[in-house]
């Protein structure tokens, strides 16, 4: 599956909209994805989004599509 991660860059400042960033990333599921992210980044996981049928077209023509691999 694909999961798109929202993140802050740090754990230390209060999260901020503006500052949020998104990574993308496959893994068997949201456990998974999750465990990645924190064992391989400093980032704060805001939010861990499904993406799947048209909305993972869409992402993948509208947006900076790439796979993060860790």
């Amino acid at each position: 599956m694909i999961f798109k991660i929202y993140y802050q860059e740090t754990k230390i400042r209060n999260p901020k909209r503006e500052q949020t960033h998104s990574l993308y990333l496959e893994a068997a599921d949201e456990v998974v994805a999750r465990e990645l992210v924190e064992k391989n980044t400093p980032y704060n996981i805001e939010y861990i989004q499904v993406l799947e049928g048209n909305h993972l077209e869409y992402e993948k023509e509208n947006a900076d599509f790439k796979l993060t691999e860790f």
